[in-house]
């Protein structure tokens, strides 16, 4: 077997056991391995995007329309449905294999076009630039059809964790298995001792992708030398991050990347079970999860006695019902134990004493993803990429304001600029950037002053931010910086499991807080108003004693959101406290409304509509808003067919 992209590893498996894994996957048949890689034509294949973006992109009524194409031209061709590529922004994708040329992809594929994009390249043989969005590389290009890793999204992007997201079958372990897939688990388990495993991790640099950044080696190591009979290891899928989807996007286009981690992982610390604890939010990723698990244990990679090795492990699938403290690792602990899930002191910590009293490795998706592409490249391989202190690359869920929003791997040290405006495309409508929120509700924002920030562990964390498990989401000038703070903050009250009293009373009061400087005062009573101004005094105070005395790590950076804000965009806070204004006019309760009497025809209907009896005027003459009495709800807006009411910022 000589195409397969791991030669030098094939080389250092076992004879016994390198034959037994060709024969068991591919018949030790070469031709195979090239149909399965799709180097080999046999047919047409026609490969449509259907992760969770494809099909709230429409990808469903695509895929009709395509089977209805083929069936009218008499086409005998195979349709397979694949995960998301990353370029959500391009949905519903469609790639084309035909006639041995290139792979070619097309975006926003519509029930309206199908047939047009289809005709043209398996019938015209002359592909439709419209909706092109690239090619692959191969041997049998198509003329005047651009790579499609020289677009903008992908130029920049290097692609481990999400090399096969989008490219293969999830559900076909022999796809996997013929890109590479379980090599590193094969020769893991036949050539090198646990030990050797998790020194090889540790010289890689792999960190943590979960959040907190903790070296994956000296968290392996710890557990391993735990001297205990029973182990566990967990993959925390439990994603709750707002604007967070990287996750997702991993176990639905490419789940044996993360079983094989989790499988050498087990195998380096002595662990004998595992847990995948994933949101029962994500339907497709849980089913595209247990029919890879039962695949894997078909072709004897989980059970007993894995591929003659004495090892013996496997893995049980544990939904989580949506609360976002599960995902932090005692609670999740907690809860994979049948009970309330709730944080618990540390220590002892998971490694020595974890789920059911014994030793447990707890990793994200993204981290073990990493793990059979280290074993695959080596570590000096890996930790070439990056800065020094933050080794490989990083998975990232790009939304908000953005012309490309997506999902995008690239190499830590990065800037932000380069990932907004070179991969992101940029600021949608061309409006001028603001900031980017970076860690979800225990990360930060980050001002367009520090956009050159490199995205690495530490350098994120000098600016007040962190790099959690990957959500992005860039904001522009229409952001009120104030009303994001306050977003997150009602977020993390709402999820605040309550226990500990900083976190629940805290949360809760820099919530109060922030709804008051958001208001109109003539909803405020008096006490209300003189909290208003000693608002962002008390909102550093409380920020201190949560960070200081909150249970678990989620309490303790509960405050970020509202402390990079203030750090970075006071005179917005300051606008609202003082000149009762918003200068963004995002937030919706501090806006003024006044009626236009050229446009006014004394229609009655804002009168009527108001809940608060703040519009007078009589039948066909002229209304006005009393503004002591507005309470700004926007309803008049609403019910005005004349466009006579007029909102701004300030009186």
């Amino acid at each position: 077997m000589t195409n397969l992209e791991d030669l030098k590893l094939i080389k250092e498996i076992p004879e016994y056991s390198r034959r037994k894994f060709f024969g068991d996957f591919f018949g030790n048949s070469e031709e195979t391995i090239k149909v399965l890689r799709r180097e080999k034509y046999i047919k047409p294949v026609v490969l449509i995007g259907a992760g969770t973006c494809g099909l709230a992109a429409g990808a469903a009524k695509v895929k009709k329309k395509i089977v209805e194409f083929l069936k009218q031209q008499n086409i005998d061709a195979d349709i397979i449905e694949i995960g998301c590529i990353g370029f959500c922004s391009g949905e519903p994708l469609v790639d084309v294999i035909f006639d041995g040329k290139n792979r070619i992809s097309f975006q926003k594929v519509t029930e309206e076009n199908a047939f047009e994009i289809l005709d043209s390249v398996l019938l015209k043989k002359k592909p439709t630039m419209s909706n092109i969005l690239g090619q692959f590389e191969g041997d049998n290009p198509w003329k005047y059809v651009p790579l499609i890793n020289e677009h903008p999204f992908f130029k920049k992007q290097m692609r481990f964790v999400l090399k096969n997201c989008g490219i293969i079958n999830p559900l076909s372990i022999e796809e996997y298995a013929a890109r590479g897939g379980y090599l590193s688990l094969i020769y893991t388990l036949t050539s090198k001792t646990p030990s050797e495993v998790i020194d090889e991790i540790e010289n890689s640099g792999l960190r943590g992708r979960g959040g907190g950044g903790f070296p994956t080696g000296r968290k392996w190591r710890i557990a391993s030398l735990a001297d205990d009979h029973k182990k566990y290891i967990i993959c925390n899928a439990d994603e709750g991050d707002p604007g967070a989807f990287m996750d997702r996007a991993v176990i639905e286009g490419d789940p044996h990347r993360v079983i094989e981690g989790m499988i050498i992982g087990a195998y380096a610390i002595g662990a004998s079970k595992g847990y995948v604890y994933i949101r029962a939010e994500y339907p497709l990723a849980v089913r595209n999860l247990a029919y890879a698990l039962e695949e894997a244990r078909r072709k004897g990679l989980l059970g007993n006695n894995i591929y003659d090795s004495g090892f013996s492990f496997d893995i049980t699938i544990k939904m989580g019902a949506g609360a976002f403290v599960c995902g932090e690792e005692t609670a999740l602990i907690q809860s994979i134990e049948g009970k309330r899930g709730m944080p618990r002191p540390r220590p002892p910590f998971p490694a020595a004493r974890g789920v059911f009293a014994k030793p447990t490795v707890i990793n994200n998706v993204e981290t073990f993803a990493n793990v059979p592409e280290i074993i695959r490249v080596g570590h000096q391989a890996f930790s070439s990429i990056g800065t020094k202190t933050s080794k490989g690359t990083k998975v990232f869920a790009l939304s908000g304001n953005l012309k490309m929003p997506g999902l995008a791997e690239v190499p830590m040290g990065i800037t932000i600029k380069e990932i907004v405006y070179d991969i992101g495309g940029g600021i949608e409508k061309n409006y001028n950037f603001k900031a980017v929120q970076i860690g979800g509700p225990s990360g930060g924002c980050i001002p367009e002053s520090k956009i050159e920030t490199q995205i690495d562990y530490e350098s994120l964390k000098e600016v007040g931010a962190m790099m959690g498990s990957g959500g992005l989401v860039v904001m522009d000038e229409r952001t009120c910086m104030v009303d994001v703070a306050k977003y997150f903050m009602s977020f993390i009250k709402s999820e605040s499991c309550g226990k500990c009293i900083p976190c629940r009373e805290g949360t809760k009061k820099m919530l109060d807080i922030l709804e008051m400087i958001t208001k109109r005062r003539n909803v405020l009573d008096t006490n209300k108003t003189l909290m208003r101004f000693k608002g962002i005094v008390e909102l550093e105070n409380l920020a201190r004693v949560i960070k200081e005395t909150s249970l678990c790590g989620l309490g303790q950076t509960a405050p970020n959101p509202v402390l990079s804000t203030l750090k970075w965009f006071r005179a917005e806070y300051e606008s609202h406290v003082y000149e009762r204004i918003c200068p963004s006019g995002a937030c919706k309760e501090m806006l003024f409304y006044h009626i236009d009497v050229s446009k006014c025809k004394g229609c009655t209907l804002c009168a009527k509509g108001c809940p608060a009896k703040a519009i007078v005027g009589s039948p066909k003459n002229t209304h006005y808003i009393v503004e002591d009495k507005c309470i700004g709800c926007g309803n008049c807006v609403n019910l005005c067919k004349f466009d006579a009411i007029a909102v701004s910022s300030s009186l």
